[in-house]
């Protein structure tokens, strides 16, 4: 009987002090709201500048061809050309020691 009762009495005091800790600890994520730029920032050019939708229009980009080619031209001679110094010279440098 008296085990019975030492249980009870232990269990309503882990169950308050869950309570205490639960309301006094917050888990949640927090994040201050974004400030929006009033005056500077990228009013002027509205129409063509929005973040999410229209951030990335190649069809209005200017000499679209030209620097489409380059940039792909560019990453694949980098992609290639990379790898290939990379052997050239772990061999060279491992022959000459």
């Amino acid at each position: 009987m008296a085990l019975n009762i030492g249980i009870r009495s232990v269990s309503k005091i882990i169950a308050s002090s869950e309570s205490s800790i639960s309301r006094s600890v917050s888990r949640s994520f927090h994040s201050t709201g974004a400030k929006k730029m009033s005056g500077g920032g990228h009013g002027h050019d509205e129409p063509y500048y929005l973040h999410a939708k229209h951030m990335y229009n190649l069809d209005r980009m200017k000499y679209q061809g030209l620097k489409m080619s380059l940039g792909v031209f560019t990453a694949f001679s980098i992609g290639v050309g990379v790898p290939i110094f990379a052997v050239v010279f772990q061999q060279r440098k491992t022959a000459s020691g």
